[in-house]
């Protein structure tokens, strides 16, 4: 690296899943080309790069954000959470991971993590978040294999998890 390239470069501080942050990135970079190039954070996809399809969608102090409209520097003593963040330590699903199994809500994956960020957002702020409210956070991400049913089913079988209904099947229905 040159000297003026390194002069170029900025300090960036936030917590990323939980963990502390500490690097130098240039002032340009976008958040997904830090997340997956600069931290190895995979699971944020590049699927427009133009904040249509959703597919970057991060969490940014529990709002959700597009990655690839995101400067890194923007995210400065932010609390950034990426779909990495859902499953525990030893890698076991969370909850909307675990339904969006379930409902075969993936199938081929590139806009999962988008939407499953999207939706934690949603749920953290309304744990009873109906239907209509989840089509309306659903309307941000493109998904083109699922016609998006089975992800409405998963998304309401969450929510009600999260209510402490366990009756899967009433959510089936």
């Amino acid at each position: 690296m040159t000297r003026m390239a390194a002069e170029q470069r900025h300090r960036i501080r936030f917590t990323l899943n939980g963990e502390a942050v500490d690097r130098a990135c240039e002032p340009r970079m976008l958040l997904t080309d830090f997340l997956r190039h600069e931290i190895g954070a995979t699971g944020t996809h590049v699927g427009c790069e133009h904040g249509v399809c959703g597919a970057c969608t991060v969490n940014v102090d529990g709002r959700p954000a597009r990655a690839c409209l995101t400067l890194t520097l923007q995210v400065e003593g932010s609390e950034v959470r990426t779909v990495e963040s859902l499953a525990d330590r030893q890698g076991r699903l969370g909850l909307l991971q675990s339904a969006f199994r379930r409902h075969h809500a993936l199938q081929c994956g590139f806009c999962t993590p988008g939407i499953l960020m999207s939706l934690d957002a949603l749920f953290a702020r309304r744990a009873n978040a109906d239907e209509a409210e989840i089509r309306d956070v659903l309307t941000g991400h493109l998904c083109r294999c699922t016609g998006y049913a089975p992800i409405v089913r998963a998304a309401l079988e969450a929510a009600a998890e999260l209510r402490g209904e366990t009756n899967r099947e009433a959510v089936d229905a």
